[in-house]
């Protein structure tokens, strides 16, 4: 029997916003709000209802718990705890990823887990480095306990919130704060075994771009240094200055106007490490740029440097830095700038940024961004996908947990990362810290816990309460609130929230119920509770959390209600379902975040992902039914 009309023009509105949501062709935002004036204009749904997902009790309660935790983290409420992670780990791996597990997983039991793991990321990068371990080795780990974390409360990840709301919207009582604890603490308890067993024989023991805060020495970049007046290497020959250059190639003479930008500072996989020479030539010369000829290879060792020079040299940030200060020469701007241009200020700070969801560079070129221009920022160089080699820096678009190298002032770096939501790693933010306010933070964030768990208030008021709290105590100012707010999460949760209603209000629900029923019959609850809770695990590693919940929240009322069971042995199977993401980056935000710094690859999250979540599938699909019979 076909469909009707307005359930395969929902259909297809929900395939295409799966598509762009999977694919990023678009920025969320824009998929977002595209959702719902396809719902209007093909007439799903009346305006009224197709707008609804913004005064939801559920977005603005997602939104409030981003403004509580920018105050836990600008006040740095936290860091006492995460610093003595260094003290008690001792050097251990093993010890560390414990550590990691009972900070992380009670922490993100009642803060977004996205703060959480921007907190957490330059703490475990430089105990890494104090010890010589592998980031590689716990970034993912990181992402997957604040995962874990989440399930443990009512408030610990907005897909609980969201399926809370809609199990209240159709009549039901909702959850409380603590109502699903036990299960989320065996099943946070059961994933930190596997990941404290496994995770570091599973794990890739790779080097990050630059190893962030760690050390340089292995980490090449290509960048080009400006001959001035007034350098030291006026007047020598170049094979005298760099004993180590290149002769891969013959030399060529490019035709004037050539666009170089691809040339200017590019990371550079396996780049050979160049010979300890001395204290000054450390470097590796591929190419000198003289007005509009280029010189490579054998051509380059016979030329004598003269003023106006640019030479294209490859090496470390160290070496680079070092370099310059001997010569007395300059670094030039790379990527941004049409002309080639000399950094004189040798002041500056050269950092490494983490690009957080929600960032408005998001999808954007690299050429578009125009950081130099608005806050004299320049951007030096990029990982992108965890890959250490990026060519064509300007067409790239920027993606989540993607990692720029940035050169810039402290004040304008800071500005840059505030206006752009970045997370510098290194450098600056110790600045952001307001020290003096983490008690006041903490008290807030306590009294929102304790008035959940002993009164009746909605959650909605406590949080709400909880982030005026903040500004009004200066945990945070306004600007710094409105900033916390995650447009990407935000805008999903208002298009998904109507894409619900128009399930239920098209007959798509029932549709959905009747051919799941008719494959698992409605007396084998247990089978039934496996195949929904697996089908919800596998949709969340492709679309996001919230959208998944939203979708299969109003399937499993429906379910319940024809069984003529309880809704919540289902509800719950949605609520950790929709919070498994292990197997892929794009699944949750948090194991975007990390891909970046930690140099992970897609297979990495395949290897330590798939079983971990068949151990989850498992653990939930025994004890759900255990705990909440039918």
């Amino acid at each position: 029997m076909p469909l009707p009309a307005d359930q395969l023009i929902l259909l297809a509105i929900i395939v295409a916003t799966t598509t762009l949501y999977i694919t990023n062709w678009l920025p969320t935002e824009v998929t977002s709000a595209l959702a719902i004036v396809a719902l209007i204009f093909t007439g799903v749904l009346p305006a009224d209802q197709a707008l609804t997902g913004f005064s939801s009790t559920a977005t603005i309660t997602v939104a409030a718990m981003f403004v509580l935790s920018a105050g836990l983290m600008r006040t740095g409420a936290l860091e006492a705890v995460t610093l003595q992670l260094g003290r008690h780990s001792r050097g251990s791996a093993t010890r560390l990823l414990m550590l990691l597990a009972l900070v992380e997983i009670p922490t993100s039991a009642f803060m977004n887990n996205t703060p959480v793991v921007v907190m957490m990321l330059p703490v475990v990068i430089s105990l890494c480095r104090q010890f010589k371990l592998r980031a590689s080795k716990f970034l993912l780990p990181v992402s997957y306990f604040a995962v874990l974390g989440g399930t443990c409360t009512l408030i610990g990840t907005s897909t609980n919130i969201l399926v809370d709301d809609i199990y209240r919207q159709s009549g039901g009582p909702g959850f409380g704060l603590f109502d699903f604890s036990v299960l989320g603490l065996a099943y946070a308890a059961i994933g930190t075994i596997f990941l404290v067993i496994f995770g570091q024989r599973l794990l890739p023991n790779r080097a990050p771009l630059a190893n962030l805060l760690g050390d340089r020495q292995s980490t090449a970049y290509v960048t080009e240094i400006v001959v001035t007046a007034q350098s030291k290497l006026v007047g020598r020959p170049a094979r005298e200055v760099f004993r180590h250059i290149s002769l891969d190639q013959r030399a060529v003479v490019t035709p004037p106007n050539l666009s170089r930008r691809h040339r200017r500072l590019q990371r550079v996989q396996n780049a050979p490490a160049p010979r300890k020479l001395d204290h000054v030539e450390p470097l590796r010369l591929l190419q000198i740029f003289r007005h509009e000829q280029e010189y490579q290879a054998e051509a380059l060792a016979n030329l004598i440097l003269t003023e106006g020079d640019h030479l294209v040299v490859t090496g470390t940030a160290k070496d680079i830095t070092l370099f310059q200060e001997v010569n007395n020469a300059v670094l030039a701007t790379v990527v941004e700038d049409e002309e080639r241009a000399a950094v004189t200020n040798l002041e500056e700070r050269v950092v490494e940024a983490v690009v957080l969801s929600g960032s408005n560079m998001i999808s954007r070129r690299l050429s578009d961004l125009q950081l130099n221009r608005r806050f004299q920022v320049k951007v030096m160089g990029l990982q992108h996908h965890g890959r250490q080699q990026v060519t064509g820096l300007r067409q790239q678009r920027i993606e989540t947990g993607d990692l720029l190298l940035l050169r810039g002032d402290t004040a304008d770096l800071q500005e840059a990362a505030e206006a752009c939501k970045l997370m510098l790693v290194e450098g600056v933010d110790d600045l952001l810290i307001r020290q003096s306010k983490n008690r006041t933070a903490l008290v807030i964030m306590a009294g929102v816990v304790l008035l959940a768990t002993f009164t009746e208030l909605p959650i909605v008021v406590l949080a709400l309460a909880g982030a005026a709290l903040m500004m009004v105590t200066r945990c945070l100012r306004t600007d710094e609130a409105l900033r916390s707010l995650d447009p990407s999460s935000l805008m999903l949760l208002a298009a998904t929230i109507p894409i619900g209603v128009a399930m239920q209000t098209t007959g798509l629900v029932d549709t959905i119920v009747d051919k799941l029923l008719s494959v698992t019959g409605t007396e084998n609850h247990l089978l039934l509770l496996a195949v929904f809770y697996v089908m919800t695990a596998l949709l969340t590693e492709l679309l996001s959390n919230n959208a998944v919940a939203v979708l299969l929240t109003p399937v499993a009322l429906q379910l319940s209600l024809q069984m003529g069971v309880d809704p919540t042995p289902l509800l719950v199977a949605v609520m950790f379902g929709a919070s498994a993401s292990f197997m892929t980056p794009f699944g949750y935000q948090t194991n975007a975040i990390v891909m970046g710094p930690g140099g992970y690859k897609f297979v990495d999250y395949l290897r330590i992902g798939a079983p971990l979540q068949v151990i989850m599938s498992l653990t939930a699909i025994t004890l759900i039914p255990i705990l909440w019979p039918f």
